[in-house]
């Protein structure tokens, strides 16, 4: 089995970045198939948005004990919210080839919809970086909802994370995209 040095000489070094992925190819594996962090050091550093949302389906009875405020374990969707933060500084800890980001802000709103029983979250992550930040505004609203779960859990093991996608994305090479 073929295994690659730590530390690379010189003539090393250039061997391993002509692996660079082909276009139109998936940008975590060179061109033998191994897994790789992306090489960002020549991009150009911008302001980076991203917006991802999703949303959690449970009981009409759950939600009106955290609309309520009563729920055993406290403010369900303050707690959310922290640790929606918090995750987004920990992505690169959870994520294995996603480059640590050093977060400018981070933004988690929830909204109730009573008509389905569900709490959307929205979770908008930004940095001035060579690489974007949609990891980031995925991980706050995964972690969001399944502190939901979490909280909730004891009084509806049946509630459901739905929906969790990037709505939006700014800056970059590839400039705006917002889904459809």
């Amino acid at each position: 089995m073929e295994t690659t040095p730590l530390i690379a000489s010189p003539n090393e070094h250039i061997a391993m970045t002509d692996k660079t992925p082909a276009p139109g190819k998936l940008t975590h594996f060179d061109q033998t198939g191994q897994a790789h962090m992306v090489d960002v050091g020549n991009k150009n550093d911008t302001h980076r948005i991203a917006v991802a949302s999703g949303r959690i389906r449970m009981k009409a009875e759950t939600l009106a004990l955290i609309q309520s405020g009563t729920a055993k374990k406290g403010d369900v969707l303050g707690i959310a919210r922290i640790a929606a933060i918090m995750a987004t500084k920990r992505t690169s800890d959870l994520i294995p080839l996603c480059h640590p980001l050093a977060l400018t802000r981070v933004t988690v709103d929830f909204s109730i919809d009573e008509s389905d029983a569900s709490i959307g979250c929205t979770a908008q992550a930004e940095t001035v970086g060579k690489t974007g930040v949609e990891m980031e505004a995925l991980t706050a609203v995964q972690i969001g909802l399944l502190t939901i779960y979490d909280m909730c859990k004891a009084v509806d093991r049946g509630m459901v994370i739905t929906d969790v996608r990037v709505m939006e994305k700014h800056g970059g090479k590839s400039g705006d995209w917002v889904a459809e």
